[in-house]
């Protein structure tokens, strides 16, 4: 007998982590394992874990305690409104708190590009509004994925030159 199979169509799509409040790393790596078990989600790498201090609206925030960041790559059967629903539920799981804007946080789960497609709605910009200019997004992203591009800005590695910033990489094992 002869079984049907649907077809799965998935699409690439990355996805920035951060962290600055309790167990940084213990927590980053918690929400991989979390990011690779929703269903409809390939994890595919992981980068590894940068130091950076915190950013807040007014610049860098040197009394606040620096983040660890890192990004993942990842194939999603999910559309990306329901990827980022996902990775909501994930922050919360972990004690995201979102009371303050660009605030410290347990964790931060950004969808940083799907697909390759530009979007702008209430809940979702892609890419990503603001990772072209930040090297805690781009390094890593670089890292996971050497000829990766932004939509609509370029090459990430063009983008990371352009910060005229680097993020130093933090002395842990590799995140899978």
């Amino acid at each position: 007998m002869i079984r049907a199979q649907r077809l799965r169509v998935e699409f690439p799509a990355v996805i920035a982590l951060g962290s600055n409040l309790g167990d940084r790393e213990a927590t980053l790596r918690a929400a991989v394992a979390d990011i690779a078990a929703i269903d409809g989600v390939v994890l595919l790498r992981a980068s590894s874990l940068y130091e950076t201090p915190a950013l807040k609206p007014e610049g860098i925030d040197t009394d606040a305690p620096a983040y660890l960041n890192a990004v993942v790559a990842v194939r999603s059967a999910l559309d990306p409104h329901a990827l980022l629903a996902e990775l909501r539920g994930i922050e919360n799981a972990h004690g995201r708190v979102r009371d303050v804007r660009w605030g410290d946080r347990t964790l931060d789960l950004d969808l940083v590009s799907f697909g390759g497609q530009s979007m702008d709605s209430a809940d979702l910009t892609l890419p990503h509004p603001r990772a072209h200019e930040r090297a805690f997004v781009l390094a890593p992203w670089l890292e996971v994925e050497p000829a990766a591009t932004v939509p609509g800005r370029g090459s990430v590695r063009a983008l990371l030159d352009a910060t005229g910033e680097s993020a130093s990489v933090y002395p842990a094992e590799s995140l899978l």
